[in-house]
Order: structure tokens, then C-alpha cells, then sequence
């Protein structure tokens, strides 16, 4: 186990520093763009289509403690899960077995099954007229306290949508500033500024942007954000594009899916992506990339015309970040799959030359990725070594012999795991008591839908300072500190972020910073945007 004490974090603090620090970490968020659109008040929870107000993101007062070996070794894995989900993208073979509508998990679950059926049609068609892809990444990790040591476990990648990087990099910097101007009143002799780690998350995802626009060939193209209806998130996605137009001097569109079946064209020839937005200027932009910060969950897609238009954007010449083949690789079904016997090491091995004769053999990392793994299964597996762990626990009672021996094992061993589904977005797991009356509700038929992962048992007792992004539901915030942070035990997830561009022979990739979410214990989701958690960053220890 690390030799730090996580349960004496953080540092005792007197009323009046934490107030200080309050105020010194609020108006910087307020001062450097650190901003969410404050909830909607109309009945319809519509946000305005120009803003008059922003509040702070939700923080955390002092970064999170992190062991400095772990947090190296999570950046140095980032280039290698890079290569690995660009090399799963470009096997439809296994996407097809794994994820689709006839062998895979789209049987199961319809809108993954939908969006395979759309890439499924568009290969047979032939017209995949882009074989470039770019994916902006995020592997997220928890400590897993094991044993006498502390392990650095995965909870998910993503491969779309990866929010909060340039507003993670804005509260690094917080808290570097709070730590030259306050030295957090010398409340502990770790907040040092050698444990206060540089991050650039912004301009690292940027450089993937502007990659993939080089590479499409079209020096005045846009790039096209495609963004959610009353995005609250919105700062966070204007700092890559203000990035993109300061440093790259490249253009930004954001539309909707139901603003582009209006201003979306498609030319039957070259197939490149137009916009026609009469209402700015009347001349059409051709569009390089297109970078999704929606269409990863079925909300997005309320009726079959929004399915019809992202399958027009597949079928575009623009680079899609991701494209379809990318955004069905980060589903959780192939996280499991990829836990089975092999199946990793086919991925990272060049043997044969089969990624291209300059691709790298990668199977050494194996074993330190691996590592990085609970123990997870799908609810209808019916493997031996399932099979054989049922054999080692009690029998599973009365009325089981027809259930798969994954959902038996699910239901023995459901106080320390968590059922995932297909989806993105936060609030769609089911943890640990909850899951054997889920399991007697859930359908024979979704099961295939869902994967069993051993929960990751973070270190006990630390906690934190987090600061509510908002005013009190009451209305009767006046401001002071005790209506604003709570103290309370907290886990706090890494994130890394990475990107690949890749499909034309090299992968080009790199990583490029790093987040951190903190949420109090008693949440057992982390997403921010979902209301889970707050932004925080790490103090090395």
C-alpha cells in the first residue's frame, strides 16, 4: 500500500481559510471560463439561444491525492489503448460478431443494433468514401485498494464524446493559482508545486482536430461540432474551438442533428459535406471533420430522420470523430471481449504484418494492460471458467437451471459487482444490492445487453472539499461558504485523454492530458455533466 494516509486528506482548514479559498476558487472559475449554463426555469428546459448568464462548473477546493508511480503509468499506457481501439475500429470482422444486430449485442440492444444496421448498409452500398477516422479519447481509472498495495484499475474507454478536458486543464490551473497566491495556508507539505502537474488537455485535442482537417485537403473547409439541444456543457466545447481558430486559423460549425436536416447536403459525386446557412452567409462551407459531442445515446435520436441524417454524415468524405465502426468499438461488450483469452494480444501483435508493414508489435504491453482490468463476463456467457467459478460458490437456489451460468454468477456475486449496459452519458449502471431484483426484471433477451464487472474498492476514509455549481434549489443562497462546500468521503476518477488518427496506414496518435472527477461516496455514478460528480485535479503524492 502507498505510504501516503489517504484518510487524513485533505488537511484541516479554519472557517475562514476555507472561506478564503472559496472565494479564491470561485471567481477564478468565474474569471477564466471554467463556466456551465445555469439550469433552464422554463417548463420546457430550454436554454436561450443567446446566454446572459454562467456559473461555475462544480469544484473540488483541493486537488485529489494520487499516487505520482500510478499516474505516470496511466500516461504511459494512453498510446498503446490508442493503437488498440483504432486496430479494433478497422476489424469489421469483430465489430460485426461483437456488436452487431446479427451476432452481437445489437440483437439485444435496439439502438446499438441500429446504428450497426446504418454502418452495415453503408459497406454494402459502397460508399465509405473516407478511410481516415479519428478518435479523441478517454481512459478512466480508479484506484483499487488491494491487498497491501494500491492498483490502477479501468473503469471504461470512450470513444465518443470524451467532454471536460479544456475545463479539467482550467481547474489544474485553479488550483495551481490558489496554491502561489494562498500556499493553501501550509495545510499540509504535500500541496507543493511539484505536485501540481502541468496539464494541456486543450491543445493536445485540439492538435488531433487539426490533424484530421490537414489530412482531409481542404485549407478553407470547417470543421463541423455536432452539439446536443440546450447543452449546459457549452464553455468546455468553445475552448477547442476557440483553440482551433486562434492557433490553426480553422472555422467551427455547430448544428444539431435536427439543424442539420435542414442545412446539411451531401453531393452525390464527391460525396463531400456542405452547409448551407442562409441566415449567416449563403454560401455553402464544405465541412473536413466532424466531431460528435452527441448521437451516443437514443434521446438524441427521437425520431428515424435524426438516425437518417447521422448515417448521411457516415457517408460523407468528411473525417468523423468518431466514425461509426469507432463509436461501436468503446461499447462495453467489447471491453469484456477483450478480457477474454487472446483477444488482446491478437490486437497488439503485427504478426504478419497484418496493421501494415511500419506498424508496431505491441503484445509486450500486454500483461501492464491486462493488469489494468477487473474481472468481468457478459450476463449470457456460458464459458468453463465461469462455469467453474459457479462450481466454488453456494448453490444458486431454486428456479436457476434455465439461467445462463453468467447471470447465476451476476446474482451470487452481485454485492461486489456492477451490471453495465451499452450507453454513454452516466446514470445507466446498476450496482452491487440493487442487482438481483434488476436481474428478476430483466428480459432473457437483453441479457446479451448487459456485462458484469467486479466492482474497483477505491481507498477508504479520504475526502474533500466540493463546491455546488449553482445557487440552492431553496432560492435562499446568500453566498456564504456553509451554502456552498460540502466536506464529505469522496472517490476520484483519472481520466487520460488521447487521440489516433488513423486508417490511411500509420496510426498517428499521442496522448494529451488528463482530468479528474470526485464525487462523494455515496454516488455511484461520476459523470459531471450527468449531476454525479464535480471537476477536480491532482496533487501527487
Amino acid at each position: 500500500m502507498s505510504s501516503f494516509n489517504f484518510s487524513t486528506w485533505p488537511p484541516q482548514l479554519t472557517p475562514k481559510q476555507l472561506e478564503a479559498l472559496t472565494l479564491a476558487a470561485t471567481t477564478y472559475a468565474l474569471s477564466h471560463g471554467l463556466l456551465y449554463l445555469p439550469p433552464s426555469q422554463s417548463p420546457s428546459n430550454t436554454q436561450p439561444r443567446i446566454p446572459t448568464t454562467a456559473i461555475h462548473a462544480p469544484l473540488s477546493l483541493v486537488p485529489a491525492p494520487f499516487p505520482r508511480a500510478q499516474f505516470q503509468a496511466a500516461r504511459g499506457l494512453q498510446s498503446v489503448y490508442n493503437v488498440l481501439y483504432a486496430r479494433i475500429a478497422m476489424d469489421t470482422q469483430f465489430l460485426d460478431t461483437v456488436m452487431g444486430a446479427e451476432e452481437g449485442v445489437g440483437k439485444a440492444d435496439e439502438f446499438t443494433g441500429t446504428l450497426w444496421r446504418g454502418w452495415k448498409n453503408i459497406r454494402e452500398h459502397g460508399t465509405l468514401v473516407q478511410p481516415l477516422h479519428l478518435g479523441l479519447f478517454r481512459s478512466d481509472y480508479l484506484l483499487h485498494a488491494a491487498e497491501d498495495r494500491l492498483a490502477l484499475k479501468q473503469v471504461e474507454f470512450n470513444t465518443i464524446s470524451s467532454s471536460f478536458g479544456p475545463l479539467s486543464e482550467r481547474v489544474a490551473a485553479m488550483h495551481r493559482n490558489i496554491l502561489a497566491s494562498t500556499s493553501y495556508f501550509s495545510a499540509s507539505p504535500h500541496l507543493i508545486a511539484d505536485n501540481f502537474p502541468e496539464n494541456s488537455t486543450t491543445s493536445g485535442l485540439v492538435e488531433g482536430l487539426a490533424k484530421a482537417h490537414e489530412a482531409y485537403g481542404v485549407r478553407d473547409a470547417r470543421i463541423l461540432f455536432v452539439v446536443q439541444p440546450n447543452e449546459r456543457n457549452v464553455f468546455d466545447q468553445r475552448w477547442l474551438e476557440y483553440e482551433l481558430l486562434e492557433k490553426h486559423q480553422i472555422h467551427v460549425v455547430r448544428q444539431t442533428l435536427a439543424d442539420l436536416v435542414v442545412s446539411a447536403f451531401l453531393d452525390p459525386s464527391t460525396h463531400a459535406l456542405t452547409l448551407i446557412l442562409p441566415s449567416t452567409n449563403p454560401s455553402p462551407y464544405e465541412i473536413s471533420t466532424i466531431y460528435f459531442r452527441a448521437s451516443y445515446t437514443p434521446s438524441d435520436f427521437p425520431s428515424p430522420s435524426y438516425y437518417d441524417m447521422r448515417f448521411l454524415l457516415e457517408r460523407s468524405r468528411a473525417i468523423k470523430c468518431p466514425s461509426l465502426p469507432l463509436q461501436l468499438a468503446g461499447g462495453k461488450k467489447v471491453q469484456e471481449a477483450l478480457t477474454r483469452p487472446g483477444v488482446l494480444e491478437r490486437f497488439l501483435s503485427n504478426e504478419g504484418a497484418k496493421w501494415g508493414t511500419h506498424a508496431l508489435d505491441l503484445t509486450a504491453h500486454a500483461a501492464d494492460i491486462r493488469a489494468t482490468w477487473m474481472g468481468m463476463w457478459a450476463l449470457d456467457s456460458e464459458d468453463a471458467d465461469i462455469v467453474a467459478a459457479l462450481d466454488h460458490l453456494p448453490a444458486s437456489g431454486q428456479g436457476q437451471e434455465n439461467v445462463p451460468p453468467g447471470t447465476r454468477l451476476a446474482r451470487l456475486k452481485a454485492p461486489s459487482l456492477v451490471l453495465k449496459p451499452q450507453r454513454e452519458g452516466g446514470g445507466n449502471n446498476v450496482y452491487r444490492e440493487a442487482i438481483p431484483t434488476f436481474l428478476d426484471a430483466l428480459p432473457a433477451e437483453e441479457r446479451e445487453a448487459w456485462i458484469a464487472m467486479e466492482m474497483i474498492e477505491t481507498p477508504r476514509g479520504v475526502s474533500g472539499y466540493l463546491v455546488r455549481a449553482s445557487p440552492s434549489s431553496s432560492g435562499t443562497d446568500n453566498g456564504g461558504t456553509e451554502e456552498k462546500v460540502v466536506r464529505t468521503e469522496v472517490i476520484s476518477e483519472l481520466g487520460i485523454f488521447g487521440y489516433a488518427l488513423f486508417g490511411g496506414g500509420e496510426v498517428v496518435e499521442r496522448e494529451v492530458g488528463w482530468l479528474v472527477r470526485t464525487k462523494g461516496t455515496e454516488s455511484n455514478e461520476g459523470g459531471v455533466a450527468a449531476g454525479f460528480s464535480v471537476l477536480d485535479s491532482v496533487v501527487l503524492v
